[in-house]
């Protein structure tokens, strides 16, 4: 009888940041919405992530009120939503992904999807772990309250990522950065994501606030748009995440260069980032 040998999507993810780390340079998170601009451009949208360079996937899952987000992400999960975009749309988008390119992918959405999927929180983690996700992240789910999710996601493998911004007090860094898994997310400024001129004088000394609570790799993300904005992170971060400015990529492009025109944006990030 053969055994699997697959890697665990958290495995993968740690691969990923330690192949980064090894290499001495960022790695490059990059996020799409499933579904935007149309359900038949996701696949190869993702593959064009990847080829350009990024290191994690962040897949959106569509929501009719996303709260975090600005106005790039919250018309891509309008235009999504009506298609038809669901959470099981999402988990089948990353199990092709990882299938083909064994890629380290998380789902990044709200919690109503995750509550409502068939089978509960217990189901979506066992359907995620099939998929070989490496876990989710939930921006509207503070650490406090995540009892429920961690209950059914650590069984599974499956790691929640946290977010905190540079408004966190020191004490509640202190009391939930170290039960962190998978690496630390730390958003650049108070706000919703969308791309901006330039990142805030703040995010350094956040940055260095939060490393004293773990040995986590430390991710900043909301806002970065630049090949700039990544090489000034260099020697502050583990890793960037790009989302609102890899949409805006696409949505610039004509229809049958969105894919070269992410990979060519993807790119440049992933060599801002090199040492």
């Amino acid at each position: 009888m053969s055994v699997s040998t697959a890697p665990t999507g958290t495995a993968r993810l740690a691969r990923a940041f330690e192949r980064a780390r090894h290499e001495r340079r960022l790695a490059v998170a990059v996020y799409l919405t499933v579904g935007y601009p149309d359900r038949s451009a996701t696949a190869g949208l993702l593959r064009a992530a990847l080829d350009g360079g990024a290191d994690v996937l962040e897949l959106g899952v569509p929501f009719s009120d996303p709260l975090a987000d600005g106005a790039t992400v919250q018309r891509a999960s309008e235009i999504a939503l009506r298609q038809g975009v669901s959470l099981t749309d999402c988990l089948a988008e990353a199990a092709s992904i990882v299938r083909e390119r064994d890629a380290a992918v998380l789902l990044m959405g709200y919690a109503n999807p995750f509550l409502q999927y068939h089978g509960g929180l217990a189901g979506f983690a066992s359907d995620g772990a099939r998929a070989g996700i490496a876990g989710v992240i939930v921006p509207d789910l503070p650490s406090e309250e995540s009892a429920e999710f961690d209950a059914a996601l650590d069984p599974a493998g499956l790691a929640r990522i946290d977010l905190y911004a540079p408004t966190t007090p020191d004490d509640r860094l202190a009391r939930l950065v170290p039960r962190a898994r998978g690496f630390v997310y730390c958003v650049s400024l108070t706000g919703v994501t969308g791309a901006r001129r330039a990142l805030g004088p703040e995010v350094a000394a956040f940055v260095g606030r939060v490393r004293r609570h773990t040995s986590l790799p430390i991710a900043v993300g909301f806002g970065i748009s630049t090949p700039e904005h990544v090489a000034s992170l260099r020697g502050v971060a583990d890793a960037v995440v790009v989302g609102s400015a890899a949409l805006d990529a696409v949505s610039a492009a004509e229809a049958d260069r969105r894919a070269d025109a992410l990979r060519a944006f993807v790119s440049s990030l992933a060599a801002a980032g090199r040492t």
